[in-house]
Protein backbone atom coordinates (compact mmCIF):
# COMPACT_ATOMS: atom_id res chain seq x y z
CA UNK A 1 0.00 0.00 0.00
CA UNK A 2 1.51 3.27 -1.25
CA UNK A 3 1.37 5.69 2.26
CA UNK A 4 -1.09 9.03 1.76
CA UNK A 5 2.36 10.95 2.03
CA UNK A 6 3.57 9.84 -1.10
CA UNK A 7 0.22 9.99 -2.96
CA UNK A 8 -0.07 13.76 -1.80
CA UNK A 9 2.97 14.22 -3.01
CA UNK A 10 2.79 12.50 -6.51
CA UNK A 11 -0.46 14.42 -6.86
CA UNK A 12 0.96 18.01 -5.90
CA UNK A 13 3.80 17.41 -8.05
CA UNK A 14 1.90 16.32 -11.10
CA UNK A 15 -0.53 19.38 -10.59
CA UNK A 16 2.47 21.79 -9.88
CA UNK A 17 4.76 20.75 -12.41
CA UNK A 18 2.94 19.02 -15.68
CA UNK A 19 -0.18 20.79 -15.11
CA UNK A 20 1.27 23.97 -15.03
CA UNK A 21 4.05 23.31 -17.75
CA UNK A 22 1.18 22.17 -19.84
CA UNK A 23 -1.09 25.29 -18.77
CA UNK A 24 -3.70 22.67 -17.32
CA UNK A 25 -4.79 20.54 -14.47
CA UNK A 26 -3.15 17.14 -13.44
CA UNK A 27 -1.83 15.10 -16.51
CA UNK A 28 -2.08 11.51 -15.68
CA UNK A 29 -1.61 10.91 -12.10
CA UNK A 30 -2.98 7.15 -11.92
CA UNK A 31 -1.07 6.01 -14.94
CA UNK A 32 1.37 3.64 -13.02
CA UNK A 33 -0.67 1.85 -10.88
CA UNK A 34 -0.60 -1.56 -11.21
CA UNK A 35 -3.35 -2.55 -8.05
CA UNK A 36 -6.18 -1.08 -6.87
CA UNK A 37 -7.96 -2.33 -4.02
CA UNK A 38 -11.55 -0.70 -3.73
CA UNK A 39 -14.26 -0.46 -0.58
CA UNK A 40 -17.66 1.38 -0.94
CA UNK A 41 -19.25 1.83 1.90
CA UNK A 42 -22.21 3.72 0.29
CA UNK A 43 -25.00 2.70 -2.56
CA UNK A 44 -27.97 4.60 -4.23
CA UNK A 45 -30.47 1.92 -5.66
CA UNK A 46 -32.69 2.98 -8.70
CA UNK A 47 -35.99 1.52 -9.26
CA UNK A 48 -38.95 3.01 -11.45
CA UNK A 49 -42.90 3.20 -10.23
CA UNK A 50 -45.66 4.28 -12.21
CA UNK A 51 -42.82 5.14 -15.18
CA UNK A 52 -41.00 7.51 -12.63
CA UNK A 53 -37.69 6.87 -11.80
CA UNK A 54 -36.55 7.05 -8.11
CA UNK A 55 -33.71 5.97 -6.00
CA UNK A 56 -32.72 5.14 -2.63
CA UNK A 57 -29.41 5.39 -0.68
CA UNK A 58 -28.13 3.16 2.26
CA UNK A 59 -24.61 1.70 3.62
CA UNK A 60 -22.97 -0.53 1.73
CA UNK A 61 -20.43 -3.16 2.53
CA UNK A 62 -18.84 -3.89 -0.72
CA UNK A 63 -14.90 -4.76 -1.91
CA UNK A 64 -12.77 -6.12 -4.66
CA UNK A 65 -9.69 -5.20 -6.36
CA UNK A 66 -7.73 -4.83 -9.97
CA UNK A 67 -5.00 -6.29 -10.42
CA UNK A 68 -2.39 -6.38 -13.33
CA UNK A 69 -2.99 -3.04 -14.30
CA UNK A 70 -2.18 -2.43 -17.54
CA UNK A 71 -3.07 1.28 -18.83
CA UNK A 72 -0.90 1.40 -22.64
CA UNK A 73 -2.89 -2.18 -23.25
CA UNK A 74 -6.32 -1.22 -21.53
CA UNK A 75 -6.23 -4.43 -19.68
CA UNK A 76 -6.52 -5.26 -16.03
CA UNK A 77 -8.20 -8.16 -13.99
CA UNK A 78 -11.10 -7.86 -11.54
CA UNK A 79 -10.97 -10.09 -8.23
CA UNK A 80 -13.89 -10.00 -6.38
CA UNK A 81 -16.55 -12.12 -4.31
CA UNK A 82 -17.64 -14.28 -7.71
CA UNK A 83 -13.93 -14.97 -9.13
CA UNK A 84 -11.65 -13.17 -10.91
CA UNK A 85 -12.16 -11.44 -14.66
CA UNK A 86 -10.67 -9.67 -17.32
CA UNK A 87 -11.78 -6.38 -17.98
CA UNK A 88 -10.78 -3.16 -20.21
CA UNK A 89 -9.27 -0.32 -18.33
CA UNK A 90 -9.21 3.40 -19.55
CA UNK A 91 -6.94 5.99 -18.74
CA UNK A 92 -8.27 9.87 -18.87
CA UNK A 93 -6.14 12.73 -18.00
CA UNK A 94 -7.44 12.65 -14.77
CA UNK A 95 -9.37 9.28 -13.56
CA UNK A 96 -8.97 5.76 -14.27
CA UNK A 97 -11.95 3.99 -15.56
CA UNK A 98 -12.58 -0.24 -15.48
CA UNK A 99 -14.94 -1.54 -17.45
CA UNK A 100 -16.54 -4.95 -17.33
CA UNK A 101 -19.05 -5.75 -19.35
CA UNK A 102 -20.87 -8.99 -19.14
CA UNK A 103 -22.09 -11.65 -22.24
CA UNK A 104 -25.48 -11.67 -20.57
CA UNK A 105 -26.09 -8.05 -20.78
CA UNK A 106 -25.18 -6.01 -17.32
CA UNK A 107 -22.22 -3.52 -17.51
CA UNK A 108 -20.00 -2.41 -14.27
CA UNK A 109 -18.09 0.63 -14.44
CA UNK A 110 -15.55 1.75 -11.64
CA UNK A 111 -13.86 5.32 -11.55
CA UNK A 112 -10.51 5.74 -9.43
CA UNK A 113 -10.34 9.91 -9.26
CA UNK A 114 -7.32 11.26 -8.25
CA UNK A 115 -8.26 12.95 -5.05
CA UNK A 116 -7.12 12.12 -1.35
CA UNK A 117 -10.33 10.14 0.02
CA UNK A 118 -8.80 9.27 3.22
CA UNK A 119 -5.89 8.59 4.18
CA UNK A 120 -3.63 6.05 1.67
CA UNK A 121 -7.18 6.04 -0.47
CA UNK A 122 -8.20 7.49 -3.41
CA UNK A 123 -11.98 8.44 -4.05
CA UNK A 124 -13.96 5.80 -6.59
CA UNK A 125 -17.51 5.54 -8.07
CA UNK A 126 -18.50 1.94 -8.84
CA UNK A 127 -21.72 1.55 -11.13
CA UNK A 128 -23.83 -1.71 -11.89
CA UNK A 129 -25.95 -0.84 -15.25
CA UNK A 130 -28.28 -3.98 -15.00
CA UNK A 131 -31.97 -5.16 -14.45
CA UNK A 132 -33.77 -7.64 -13.67
CA UNK A 133 -37.55 -8.72 -12.57
CA UNK A 134 -36.80 -10.53 -10.07
CA UNK A 135 -34.98 -9.09 -6.65
CA UNK A 136 -32.58 -10.88 -4.80
CA UNK A 137 -30.94 -9.87 -1.61
CA UNK A 138 -27.06 -10.09 -2.53
CA UNK A 139 -27.64 -9.74 -6.02
CA UNK A 140 -27.56 -6.76 -8.12
CA UNK A 141 -31.25 -6.60 -9.72
CA UNK A 142 -31.53 -2.74 -10.05
CA UNK A 143 -29.16 0.13 -11.33
CA UNK A 144 -26.75 0.66 -8.23
CA UNK A 145 -24.48 3.47 -7.84
CA UNK A 146 -21.52 2.48 -5.28
CA UNK A 147 -19.50 5.24 -3.17
CA UNK A 148 -16.05 4.90 -1.61
CA UNK A 149 -12.14 4.55 -1.90
CA UNK A 150 -9.41 2.75 -3.37
CA UNK A 151 -6.11 1.77 -1.93
CA UNK A 152 -3.35 2.42 -4.63
CA UNK A 153 -0.24 0.06 -5.31
CA UNK A 154 2.53 0.68 -8.52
Amino acid sequence: MIPSALINTVLALDVLLLGAAQGRGPTRPLAGIKTASCEFTLHAVANWKDGEPQAGVAPAKVSFTFEDINTDEGTARVVGPFGPSDIVVRLSRDTLHFIQSFRDGPLYVTTLIPRIARAGRVMAVHTRHEYTDVSLRGYTSRPEQYYGSCALEP
